[in-house]
């Protein structure tokens, strides 16, 4: 009961995507059965014992540290809202210590590899052709590396969220927060000849979501990494290939042309400046290769 209850409080008041509701509630089971199991009380009843003893669980599983991580977060914000609630009076989880999560540099796409796919050739052939799948497969790849928006995002456009007089998009983030992202010509063009395209379909159904599958129903996850992978591995190697990389691959762009931190920040809808200041790292890892590379002392 309490658990359903904070999920509401996350959807609601918190304003939480369904996606990240959904990972709380996956955490919050998991943790509740666990209890149940081992020691019979419910969440409200544990001590921090019993939490050390969930984490010690989750380790013998050979659950990965930043997954551990999470859910170590989502008993925090679990426990908080108990706490806020006058569910308890002492918060088991002030004495809990996450793991120390080794710091990963975002994978990303050299810009140069993204234009070879995107207006190049491969082997002697263009990648895309002039059919209306291959069309909204450029789309896609073109809004992930030219906007930096993320999975979800791009699955809740609509073809209204464009303003091609100013040459923006309209975004809804996180926690529904809208943001204006500006478009390059390019990708304007390349919109244009996509919407096109899927107005001449016939599609029974007249979806107004921008990106669709080839039956004209609105996308899904599964549908744009599929097709993200598919393009990537043509030019690269790297076992990440995600709609992810090609947000990083987005601000590590921005940053290595020189682009202010505050404007890549607005621009990827981050809430804090911590969060872009992990580019700069990649861009400090580029730096020294140059130097090592190019220096007569290197």
């Amino acid at each position: 009961m309490l658990i359903n209850s904070f999920l509401i409080y996350l959807q609601h008041e918190k304003r939480y995507s369904p996606h990240t509701v959904k990972s709380y509630q996956t955490d919050l089971l998991q943790f509740e059965t666990f209890l149940h199991n081992d020691f019979e009380i419910i969440p409200v009843n544990a001590k921090a014992t019993h939490i050390r003893s969930f984490i010690v669980s989750l380790m013998d599983l050979n659950i990965s540290e930043n997954a551990i991580g999470r859910k170590i977060s989502t008993l925090r914000s679990f426990y908080k809202y108990l706490l806020r609630e006058n569910e308890l009076k002492v918060n088991p989880m002030t004495l809990i210590k996450a793991p120390k999560v080794p710091k990963r540099l975002p994978v990303f796409i050299e810009e140069t590899k993204m234009d070879f796919l995107l207006d190049g050739e491969i082997e002697g052939k263009r990648v895309f052709d002039e059919t209306f799948p291959s069309q909204r497969d450029k789309v896609v790849l073109e809004l992930l590396f030219g906007t930096g928006i993320r999975l979800a995002e791009l699955l809740l456009l609509k073809e209204s969220d464009i303003n091609f007089y100013e040459g923006t998009i309209k975004v809804l983030g996180k926690r529904n927060k809208e943001r204006i992202i500006p478009l390059h010509g390019q990708l304007i063009d390349q919109l244009k000849t996509y919407i096109d395209l899927k107005l001449n379909q016939n599609f029974h159904n007249k979806i107004t979501t921008l990106i669709v599958t080839n039956t004209g129903a609105s996308s899904y996850p599964k549908l744009i990494y599929r097709i993200v992978k598919s393009y990537l591995t043509l030019i690269s190697t790297q076992d990440k290939r995600s709609p992810h990389v090609l947000r990083h691959s987005f601000a590590s762009s921005l940053l290595n042309k020189g682009a202010d931190l505050n404007a890549i920040k607005d621009l990827l809808g981050h809430a804090s400046l911590a969060a872009t200041q992990v580019y700069t790292h990649n861009s400090v890892e580029r730096l020294k290769s140059i130097y090592k590379q190019a220096h007569p002392k290197a």
